[in-house]
C-alpha cells in the first residue's frame, strides 16, 4: 500500500503531503554541529529526528541523499558579525591549531552519533572545504545587488533585498521588527542598517582562521556554508532543509535570503524543523551554561543524573516525545524511558519463545491486525513516533500474555506480529537491544550459568526440595533477576 506522507513546513506553517521535486530521488540537508566541545543532548536531538526520516524516506522507496554539515570556521561566539570564532577561541585556550581543536570534537560527535544509532548521513562537508563555493555564492549577491562592502567586509543588504523580496518569510518578522531586535547588537558601525549581516568577513591581526579573496584576508560568515554547500550537492533547488527550532532565525531566514538573492528562486521545498530540550523551561546549550553532555549520560558524571543512561535509553527518551513540542529533561524522565524501552525489547526478545496455535483469540486478532497500519499512520503523519510507540506498547501487552499462556495466536499472526515489532521498533526508530561491553561471548556464557542455575532448581523442584528450590530463587533476586516460573519452565531477566 502507497504511504502518503505529510511533514510540518515551517515556512507554509502547516502539514503538507510529501511530494519531491524529481522522485524517486530527495535532496536533504540538516544543519550539524560546530565542533568546538562535546556533543550534548541538544545535539542528539536534531540528529535522532533526521535520522528517523532519512530510514522512513528510505524505507517508502526513495533515493536520499541526506547532506549534514559540519561547521569548522565562520560561526562567532554570540552569533552576530563581531567577536571571535568560536573554533578559534577554544584553540587560543588549548594552545592548539583550530583544526585540532574541530578534528577531536568532530571525532567525539561521531562517536556519539554511533552510540545512539544514528546513521551516517551521504554526505559530511566541512565549512573550511568550500571556501570557494562561498566565496562563489558571495559573488552572486553582490553582482545582483543585494550586498556591499565596507573596510574589506561584505554585508547583505536588507533593505535592497526587501523591496523586491521579503525578509522574514520563514519566521514571521517584519523588517522593522528585525531592525528593532538587533539594535543592541555590536559591530553595527561598518553596515548600512542593524540587522544586515555578514557574507564575508575581514580577519583582524589576530584572527587564526583566514583565507584570500577579492576583498580581503578573511573568513565567511556563518549563514554562507549551508546555502553554499546544500546547492553544490543538492543543486539549485532542493526538497528538504532541517535542523533545530533555534535556526530558524536568523541562519535559516538568512540562507533563505542569500539563495533567493543569488539565483532569483528559493532554494528549499520543506523546511522541518524540531524542538527544543530544555532543563526546568530553560532551553538546554552551551550559550545557557546548563546542558549535559552525551558522555556525561553515558556515564552518569553529572549532578543531575542519579546513574548512567544507555545510548538506546537517550533515544527512546527523545522518541517518546513528537519532534516538534518542546521534552524538558529529568532524571525521572530518563528513568521512565529505560523502563520502557526495556519492556519493549524484552516483548520482541520474548516472540521468539511463543508458540503459534491453530488459532487467535479476539484480542490478539484485533491488536495485530491492526498494528501495521497503526504504526504507518502515526509514521505518516509528519514522524509521530510517540504514537508509533503507543502502539507497540500495546504489542507488548499481547506478548505478554501469550508468553503466560493467557491468550492464543495463529502462526500467520505472530509472523505479522514479529515483522512488524522488528520493522517500526528497529528498522524504523532504531532502537535496539543493548549489550553489556558489548562482549557477546561473556553474555551467553554469563546467561548460560543463569540458565544452569536454574535447571538445579528445577530438579530441586522435581525432587520436592522446596527448600533447596525457594533458596535459588530467592538469592536470584536478591542479586536483581527476575524469575518467572511458565508452563514451559522458568525465565528470566535482569
Amino acid at each position: 500500500m502507497e504511504q502518503k506522507l505529510l511533514i510540518y513546513n515551517t515556512l507554509t506553517r502547516q502539514k503538507e503531503r510529501f511530494q519531491p521535486l524529481n522522485a524517486p530521488n530527495v535532496g536533504m540537508y540538516v544543519c550539524g554541529p560546530t565542533v568546538y566541545g562535546d556533543p550534548h543532548l541538544g545535539h542528539a536531538r536534531p540528529a535522532i529526528t533526521f535520522d528517523i526520516l532519512f530510514r522512513y524516506l528510505k524505507h517508502l522507496g526513495y533515493k536520499v541523499r541526506y547532506v549534514r554539515n559540519i561547521t569548522d570556521v565562520g560561526h562567532l561566539e554570540h552569533d552576530a558579525d563581531e567577536g571571535d570564532d568560536k573554533i578559534a577561541k577554544k584553540a587560543r585556550l588549548e594552545q592548539l591549531e583550530p583544526m585540532e581543536i574541530a578534528q577531536h570534537y568532530t571525532r567525539r560527535y561521531h562517536q556519539a552519533m554511533d552510540a545512539l544509532g544514528v546513521l551516517p548521513p551521504s554526505i559530511e562537508p566541512h565549512a573550511t572545504a568550500h571556501i570557494i563555493e562561498q566565496e562563489e555564492l558571495v559573488k552572486q549577491i553582490m553582482d545582483n545587488g543585494f550586498a556591499y562592502e565596507s573596510n574589506g567586509s561584505i554585508y547583505f543588504d536588507i533593505e535592497a533585498y526587501n523591496k523586491k523580496h521579503h525578509y522574514g518569510i520563514l519566521s514571521g518578522r517584519s523588517l522593522e521588527n528585525i531592525k528593532d531586535e538587533s539594535r543592541s547588537l555590536a559591530g553595527v558601525g561598518e553596515k548600512h542598517n542593524q540587522a544586515d549581516f555578514a557574507l564575508w568577513k575581514k580577519a583582524q591581526p589576530e584572527h587564526i582562521m583566514r583565507w584570500p579573496s577579492p576583498w580581503s584576508d578573511g573568513f565567511p560568515g556563518w549563514h554562507c556554508e549551508c546555502t553554499a554547500m546544500g546547492r553544490k550537492y543538492l543543486g539549485s533547488q532542493f526538497d528538504i532543509h532541517g535542523g533545530g527550532l533555534d535556526l530558524v532565525f536568523p541562519h535559516h531566514e538568512c540562507e533563505i535570503a542569500q539563495a533567493v538573492a543569488a539565483q532569483g528562486e528559493p532554494m528549499v521545498k520543506y523546511w522541518m524543523h524540531n524542538n527544543m530540550i530544555t532543563i526546568n523551561g530553560k532551553k538546554m546549550g552551551k550559550s545557557y551554561n546548563n546542558f549535559i553532555t552525551l558522555e556525561q549520560f553515558f556515564t552518569g558524571d553529572h549532578p543531575l543524573l542519579s546513574q548512567a543512561f544507555s545510548p538506546m535509553t537517550i533515544r527512546f527518551f527523545i522518541l517518546s516525545a513528537h519532534y516538534r513540542s518542546t521534552v524538558d529533561f529529568s532524571d525521572e524522565a530518563l528513568i521512565a524511558s529505560q523502563k520502557g524501552l526495556e519492556k519493549l525489547m524484552n516483548a520482541i526478545g520474548d516472540l521468539d519463545r511463543i508458540v503459534p496455535s491453530d488459532s487467535c483469540d479476539a484480542e490478539t486478532e484485533r491488536v495485530v491486525k491492526g498494528l501495521r497500519q497503526r504504526c504507518y499512520d502515526a509514521m505518516n503523519d509528519d514522524l509521530a513516533t510517540q504514537l508509533v510507540i503507543a502502539a507497540l506498547f500495546e504489542a507488548c501487552t499481547v506478548v505478554n500474555r501469550l508468553v503466560d499462556h493467557k491468550g492464543t495466536i495463529c502462526a500467520d499472526c505472530l509472523d505479522e506480529l514479529r515483522d512488524t515489532m522488528h520493522l517500526f521498533a528497529i528498522d524504523l526508530l532504531g532502537l535496539h537491544p543493548e549489550h553489556s561491553a558489548g562482549n557477546d561471548a561473556r553474555e551467553k556464557a554469563f546467561g548460560a550459568v543463569v540458565d544452569m542455575v536454574l535447571d538445579l532448581r528445577a530438579k530441586a523442584k522435581a525432587a520436592k526440595d522446596w527448600a533447596t528450590s525457594d533458596h535459588i530463587r530467592d538469592e536470584l533476586a536478591r542479586l536483581g533477576f527476575e524469575v518467572k516460573d511458565t508452563k514451559d519452565g522458568a525465565v528470566w531477566k535482569l
